[in-house]
């Protein structure tokens, strides 16, 4: 009989593959690096405790620390973006709980690929072992893709650790979500970027030629991401330089990492969220950031555009009635102008926004005059504000007894608007703040001239 075709055992992740955890490679020839091996796989941590960055999770009060001592780990989503350590942290979780590590991608894989993972999973439970499944990419598996993942994950078959850069609550079913702990893994920040390139250089033997403002450098342009951080060390140390480089010079040499930025994916929400919250928190300088960061990220500026017309009537409103209308002009202007002059436009009206007076008592009186409207049904004008072009109109009572306010004391008749049988309402409460303390002060006027008559 043929041997049976064992699941896929996909690329190397960030440091590769430890010890005693390969899927049928030779352990000899992984005591000594290969001539060609990546920076990236010889620097892999050969324990959990040496994975950077991610101390909350692995420290000693760490959740995944904690779960080990217990000896119970839990089936898991880790979530977090590119370089961060996710299959080297699941490798290590399975050599810690003394599981066999079996490695699938949701990109290159199907569901016979799934039923053999999980056959073997049940063969290796039958003789006392436990298996770890590791799914690259989870979140690109259909629902009844995940679904078969249920009755494994629920039976212990196996403990699943899928890794995904994708918001689980969006990519993932929610039956699967119930079954699984999800951990958040956080991009490496300068410290632990600085930890990967202190032992890129005891590892290689040789300091990186760079500057001190260099070395600033190198850690921004790999913006979280470890993998690349380790692929640039490379490139810079096959560099023949005569002196180190500053960052200008590194920035000419290579190239920064893309901006992890997807106009349809959570990135894109959390953006626009942080740009609308910093205007709205009276901010301008983050909000110039984070619409900075969405332009560079390929944003449409029209996008940019629209949401900063709906935030200028919906957070500022009456408090500036100007903002709406520069909105609308900016935008005009960066339909007249294009990229990159355009954008300018849009700039100033981020600036503007953000420093104006705000009030949303527009926005809730609104809500709560849909709300009345709907709770109301179809009740009528009361009859005198009620136009009365016919006789047959006037005999039964429109337009009787209607004061014209233009005639009135002081151009206000106090009259009541709203339908017989419904009590005044109120529904706007304009602020003090801006315009709208002189329209309170005008309504507040009105109201007793209205209770006067």
């Amino acid at each position: 009989m043929a041997a049976e075709r064992e699941p896929p055992i996909m690329g190397d992740d960030l440091f590769g593959l430890p010890p005693e955890q390969s899927q049928g490679r030779n352990a000899d020839a992984r005591k000594k690096p290969a001539p060609m091996q990546p920076l990236a796989d010889r620097l892999r941590p050969q324990r959990l405790e040496d994975v950077v960055g991610q101390a909350y999770l692995l420290g000693p009060e760490g959740a995944l620390t904690r779960m080990l001592e217990r000896g119970s780990l839990a089936s898991l989503i880790l979530w977090g973006g590119p370089g961060v350590g996710k299959t080297t942290i699941a490798r290590l979780l399975a050599q810690a709980a003394g599981l066999k590590f079996v490695q699938l991608s949701a990109v290159f894989s199907g569901v016979a690929d799934l039923k053999k993972a999980f056959e073997n999973a049940r063969r290796q439970a039958e003789i006392g072992g436990g298996t770890l499944l590791f799914v690259d990419e989870i979140h690109r598996f259909n629902r009844a893709q995940q679904d078969g993942f249920l009755p494994v994950v629920e039976d212990g078959t196996v403990v699943l650790v899928g890794a995904t850069t994708e918001n689980p609550s969006f990519a993932l079913n929610s039956a699967l979500l119930s079954r699984c702990q999800v951990m958040v893994l956080n991009r490496l920040d300068d410290p632990a970027c600085e930890a990967l390139l202190v032992r890129a250089e005891e590892e290689t033997g040789r300091p990186l030629p760079l500057t001190e403002d260099g070395r600033v450098t190198l850690r921004a342009m790999a913006d979280g991401d470890g993998r690349y951080l380790l692929n640039m060390v490379e490139q810079l140390l096959s560099l023949k330089t005569e002196k180190p480089l500053d960052a200008q010079a590194l920035s000419r040499l290579l190239a920064k990492r893309a901006i992890l930025y997807d106009r349809d994916r959570e990135e894109h929400y959390n953006l626009i969220s942080a740009l609308h919250k910093s205007m709205r928190g009276s901010d301008p300088d983050a909000a110039l950031y984070w619409f900075a960061r969405m332009l560079e990220g390929g944003e449409d500026p029209r996008y940019l555009a629209r949401r900063m017309t709906r935030f200028a009537a919906e957070d500022i409103g009456m408090a500036d009635p100007h903002a709406l209308p520069l909105a609308v002009a900016a935008w005009e202007t960066y339909e007249r102008l294009g990229s990159p002059e355009g954008e300018l436009a849009l700039a100033q009206l981020v600036v503007h926004l953000a420093t104006a007076p705000k009030s949303n008592a527009v926005y809730k009186a609104y809500g709560a005059a849909r709300r009345a409207a709907k709770a109301t049904g179809s009740l009528m004008p009361p009859a005198h504000i009620l136009n009365a072009p016919t006789k047959l109109m006037q005999d039964i009572g429109y337009g009787k007894g209607y004061q014209y306010d233009h005639d009135a004391e002081e151009g206000f008749s106090g009259q009541n608007y709203f339908p017989d049988g419904m009590k005044r309402q109120n529904f706007y409460n304009p602020t003090g703040r801006g315009y709208e303390r002189e329209v309170r002060h005008r309504l507040e006027t009105w109201s007793r001239l209205r209770d006067r008559r």
